[in-house]
C-alpha cells in the first residue's frame, strides 16, 4: 500500500531515473521498505515456529487485505471473481490450520 502512495504522488509509471528518484524521494517509499523488512523477519519468526503448511497459507492473508484496503481506501472496483479468490485463500487457510490440528491432536506426542 505504501508503495502505490508513493507512485500515486510521483504520477504514473515512466521507467526512467526520475520517475525513480521521484519514489524513492516520497515517505511512503520507506514505509514500504520497512513493511517488507518486518514481513520478512515474521515470516522467519513464523517459520520457526509453525509448520510449513498453514503458515504458507497464512502469509497469503496479505492478499486479501491488500484487496480489502485498496477497496476500502482507493475506491477500487472489486470484481466477483476477486471476491471469490479471497474466500479460496480464506477458506483454504482455515482447512490447513484445522488438519494441523487434529494431526496435532492425534499424534502420540500430544498426550505428554
Amino acid at each position: 500500500m505504501s508503495l502505490k502512495l508513493s507512485t500515486r504522488k510521483v504520477g504514473g509509471f515512466a521507467p526512467t531515473l526520475d520517475w525513480i528518484g521521484g519514489v524513492v524521494g516520497e515517505g511512503w517509499f520507506y514505509g514500504a521498505l520497512a513493511g517488507y523488512l518486518g514481513a520478512f523477519f515474521t515470516w522467519m519468526t513464523l517459520l520457526k515456529h509453525a509448520p510449513i503448511g498453514p503458515a504458507f497459507a497464512a502469509s497469503h492473508l496479505e492478499v486479501v487485505a491488500v484487496l480489502i484496503i485498496s477497496v476500502l481506501w482507493f475506491g477500487e472496483h472489486l470484481s466477483w471473481i476477486q471476491g471469490l479468490g479471497a474466500l479460496s485463500i480464506l477458506a483454504g487457510i482455515v482447512c490447513l490450520a484445522v488438519s494441523e490440528g487434529e494431526t496435532r491432536s492425534a499424534s502420540p506426542e500430544a498426550g505428554h
